[in-house]
């Protein structure tokens, strides 16, 4: 999801590099937890569920690391962020990494000094709107109020969508899915845009979500995923190649019902690699040699947590399209294990 740079970069810049400096990997395992930080609530992506424990498709990017490092799925400080406060909190140190529907752009790369460590969900920026609007693509919303989540990149989108259309709007600003989510049923504006997938997941949540109609264009391309400070190449290394194990168990077939007996050998060397009985990949990243068999386990292959969390049989109802394996048409792809 999203950013303009709302922040000096030359302010973020120099946190970056000074957190960095501290040794990321280290640190998360003299402290014995991970503290990611995540988006304040989106359900079926990363919110508390009913016993307050955090679960959804960004929060298992944060497990895997955490499993992957310290072998315990579970020893994660789970930190709320907003699309204002994501960056600082980053920066700062005051989470090790940022898994929140976070888009890859050039600026917050190169000018706010961060490094994007693969793409999670493939995505783009949607508009919702209520059936009764009568409203069947965005090029009639002339006019329209729209609720938009402040320092995001959906800012700069919508402006120039409506600009290249020739059409007007009035935005709504808002901080928080929630509030957005509030304010978009109260009325307050007639269209809500962000990340479709941000989109369905929301309408998922509604009394009538069959009274809500997600437009048909999609007027960006919003990579997502996982990000850690600029500088520090060996917390970066940890937390691209966890996500590419993930990715690889998938396309290789490794999933949470099997890799007990996967993990105890294969004829297949990359799945060996994988899973640490062969080769020296883990002690490469300064973990353990079953760093990747964990990563998996903790909840399961990248395809495991999509169905779960984000999948067709799920509230949200989303298909892989573009999020499935490049053997399928899709652009998922991660680089050999070897």
């Amino acid at each position: 999801m999203k950013n303009t740079v709302i922040l000096g970069a030359l302010t973020i810049a120099g946190l970056s590099a000074g957190a960095a400096a501290a040794g990321t990997l280290d640190d998360v395992k003299a402290r014995g937890k991970l503290n990611c930080g995540v988006t304040t609530g989106l359900v079926g992506f990363a919110a508390p569920n009913a016993s307050g424990e955090w679960e959804g498709f960004d929060v298992a990017v944060c497990r895997a690391v955490a499993a992957a490092v310290l072998g315990d799925s579970n020893a994660v400080e789970f930190v709320p962020t907003t699309g204002k406060t994501r960056f600082t909190a980053l920066a700062s140190g005051e989470i090790d990494m940022l898994a929140r529907n976070t888009t890859w752009t050039f600026s917050r790369d190169v000018d706010l000094k961060f490094e994007f460590t693969g793409v999670n969900y493939y995505d783009g920026q949607g508009f919702m709107v209520p059936k009764e609007l009568g409203v069947s693509s965005a090029k009639e919303l002339d006019g329209a109020t729209v609720c938009i989540q402040t320092g995001t990149t959906t800012e700069l989108n919508l402006a120039d969508f409506f600009r290249s259309n020739n059409i007007s709007y009035e935005p709504v600003p808002i901080e928080t899915n929630a509030e957005a989510q509030q304010q978009y049923l109260a009325g307050a504006c007639d269209v809500y845009t962000t990340d479709a997938s941000g989109l369905a997941a929301t309408r998922a949540t509604f009394e009538a979500p069959d009274a809500h109609t997600l437009l048909p264009e999609i007027i960006s391309k919003e990579p997502l995923g996982p990000l850690v400070r600029h500088g520090d190449h060996e917390w970066g290394d940890v937390v691209r190649w966890t996500l590419n194990a993930l990715i690889s168990a998938e396309e290789l077939g490794v999933t949470s019902a099997n890799i007990g007996e996967m993990a105890a050998g294969t004829n297949n060397p990359e799945i060996n690699r994988l899973l640490g009985t062969e080769g020296t990949l883990g002690e490469m990243l300064g973990l353990s040699a079953d760093w990747g068999k964990n990563a998996i386990a903790a909840g399961g292959n990248y395809g495991e947590v999509f169905a779960d969390n984000i999948g067709e049989a799920t509230p949200i109802g989303l298909a892989r399209g573009l999020n499935a394996q490049w053997t399928k048409g899709g652009l998922l792809y991660s680089p050999p294990f070897r």
